[in-house]
Formats: C-alpha cells, sequence, structure tokens
C-alpha cells in the first residue's frame, strides 16, 4: 500500500511583491533565498483536441487551447508563489515562464524566479 503525502498548507503569497525585474521599486532586497519554481504538466483531453480542431475551420483564437494555457499558467505561478513562501520570502524577482512538449499533446510549463526577502526602504 503506497503512502500518499497529505496536502501542502496553503500559505498566502501577495502577487504584487512578483516582478520580472531584478528589484522591486521602494523596497531593498535583505536576503536571497535562491531559485523557486512551479512546474505543471498538462495534457490535452480527446474532446478537448477535438473541439480545437474544430475551431481552427473557422479560424481566429482557439478558446480551448488558450483557456488551458491560462489555466495551466495561473497554477504554475500558483505553485511558484506557494514555494517561495516556504522559503520565507515575500518577494519573487526575476520571474519567468518557460514551457516545453514533453511528447505530443502533453506540455509542460514551468514559472520560475528569484526568492527574496525585502523590506520597505
Amino acid at each position: 500500500m503506497s503512502s500518499i503525502p497529505p496536502p501542502l498548507p496553503q500559505i498566502v503569497f501577495d502577487p504584487t511583491m512578483v516582478t520580472t525585474a531584478f528589484e522591486l521599486p521602494g523596497y531593498r532586497i535583505v536576503r536571497n533565498l535562491g531559485v523557486v519554481r512551479g512546474i505543471i504538466v498538462r495534457s490535452r483531453s480527446i474532446f478537448g483536441t477535438f473541439g480545437a480542431s474544430l475551431q481552427t475551420i473557422m479560424g481566429g483564437n482557439i478558446t480551448i487551447l488558450s483557456d488551458l494555457c491560462e489555466k495551466t499558467r495561473q497554477d504554475a505561478f500558483a505553485m511558484m508563489m506557494q514555494h517561495a513562501a516556504e522559503h520565507g520570502a515575500n518577494a519573487i524577482i526575476a520571474a519567468r515562464y518557460d514551457a516545453n512538449e514533453l511528447m505530443q499533446g502533453v506540455t509542460e510549463v514551468l514559472a520560475y524566479g528569484t526568492a527574496v526577502v525585502v523590506e520597505r526602504i
């Protein structure tokens, strides 16, 4: 019988303290806690793939896939903030996204950045 670890506690992290820049205006970095990340691997369902195929016939935005992409990025971002909070950070600088197709129809989305402790100047 395999043991399933308990879910991680929800830690609140202010998303306004995440930036793609290397500093937060009005704050001084007092401690660098290293790289943090959130990784999500998603696949399209057969229904989603079929629906997307139908939408390509009409042209324009393929909402089924763009909605999936947006949700996946949101989840990776939330996991990155959770990881930062678990390390004692109150901010993330140099935040980035990356995506890779692991196999046909399966994509990894990675949100990563540098976890830091900041204080107001």
